[in-house]
C-alpha cells in the first residue's frame, strides 16, 4: 500500500454548492497529487483499498472517500467510474500523525471478493 503523510479531507470542506471547490480543496489537491509517487495503475475495472488515519474520533469515514478517490483517480490517469470494489478502514491515530494508505488493484472475482469480506471474529 502507498502511505501519504497528510490530513484526510472530508467532502463537506470540498466544495462550496455542487461546482465550486474550496480554497482549503485546492490546496489538499495540491499537496496530495505532490506526493503522490508514479506507479503503474490495472486496466479495466478497478478495486480500491483506503485506510484513513485520524485524529478526530468523530470523522466519518465515508465523507473523505470521495476527496481522495478523485485525485488518485487523476493523478494516475483513470476514471473512478473504473471502481467497483472498495475496501475502506478507519484507523485513530494522534493529532498530527494523520495519513491516507491506499492500493488500487484489478476488480477481485466473486470468488475473491467474498473471501476478502468474509465476517470472522477476531482473535486479536
Amino acid at each position: 500500500m502507498i502511505k501519504v503523510n497528510i490530513k484526510p479531507l472530508s467532502i463537506n470542506r470540498a466544495w462550496i454548492g455542487k461546482q465550486r471547490p474550496t480554497a482549503e480543496f485546492k490546496s489538499f489537491k495540491q499537496s496530495l497529487m505532490w506526493q503522490l509517487p508514479p506507479c503503474q495503475m490495472p486496466e479495466g475495472n478497478k478495486a480500491i483499498f483506503l485506510e484513513f488515519g485520524l485524529s478526530n474520533k468523530l470523522a466519518d469515514y465515508d465523507n473523505l472517500i470521495k476527496t481522495v478517490q478523485d485525485c488518485i483517480a487523476e493523478k494516475y490517469g483513470f476514471n473512478d467510474r473504473e471502481i467497483y470494489q472498495a475496501v475502506i478502514n478507519k484507523t485513530d491515530v494522534t493529532k498530527g500523525k494523520e495519513y491516507i494508505k491506499f492500493s488500487v488493484t484489478e476488480k477481485l472475482c466473486g470468488k475473491c471478493w467474498l473471501e476478502l469480506n468474509q465476517v470472522a471474529k477476531c482473535e486479536c
